[in-house]
């Protein structure tokens, strides 16, 4: 082959594939343009769809809106609770009030209980009166020169002392001593059974107040109560 034809053919075999390029890009631009024409063609429908979804929100949201309106115009309904009632005409208190407050003391007897029997008069207890209603107490005269109620083991369960110092009663001459007062005083803490002493501390107290015709105080100087005899009880 001759040069002339060797540059014929190359020439035509280059020409071809330009053409085929050419054609090749003809045919893809139009493929592209015919997808860009679909999706425009749909496009409105999807507009309308969007706009009928809006217009539906936009419903929902009034209908919404008209219902809590609706709501707040709504007048609230009290009910009747009826009135508070005070709480302590009612019976009832306050827990936190009983947490502040401090709680009573237990009552607690002293080492020596002392009641006293004081004459109504001037003149006091003669000491041979003083003698006789002892003697009814079932008390005698001891060593310590008062009067002492004695067990059966000869141990001393409680006793009585004159109001006036040195607290002794004489022994003789007794039709000429007189005194305001006798004081009884027992001691629990050292007794067996405090509990049945102090019942014939009392018994004996008021036999004495009986004879003699005098008042009965207790410990503090004031009336002797039941409420007083109680607690000392309870506290033995």
């Amino acid at each position: 082959m001759d040069k002339e034809l060797l540059r014929v053919v190359i020439i035509a075999v280059g020409l071809l594939v330009i053409v085929g390029m050419l054609g090749w890009h003809f045919f893809k631009n139009k493929n592209l343009l015919g997808s860009a024409s679909f999706f425009s063609a749909q496009r409105p429908d999807d507009d309308d769809n969007n706009e009928e979804e809006e217009d539906d929100a936009a419903q929902d949201n009034d209908k919404l809106s008209a219902k809590k309106e609706a709501e707040i115009a709504e007048p609230i309904v009290q009910h009747d609770l009826g009135e508070p009632q005070n709480a302590v005409a009612s019976g009832t208190h306050n827990h936190d009030d009983d947490d502040l407050e401090e709680p009573v003391p237990r009552f607690v007897a002293p080492e020596i209980i002392q009641f006293s029997v004081v004459a109504k008069t001037p003149e006091g207890f003669n000491g041979m009166d003083l003698r006789h209603a002892f003697l009814i107490a079932h008390m005698e005269y001891g060593k310590l020169k008062i009067y002492e109620r004695i067990d059966e083991n000869r141990m001393v369960d409680f006793g009585a002392a004159c109001l006036v110092e040195p607290g002794t009663f004489p022994e003789t001459d007794l039709d000429l001593f007189f005194c305001p007062g006798v004081v009884f005083f027992m001691q629990p803490g050292i007794l067996d059974d405090a509990q049945k002493v102090f019942n014939d501390f009392l018994e004996a107290v008021n036999l004495v107040a009986f004879e003699l015709d005098g008042n009965i105080i207790d410990h503090e100087r004031k009336p002797l109560t039941n409420a007083t005899i109680m607690l000392l009880k309870q506290s033995i």
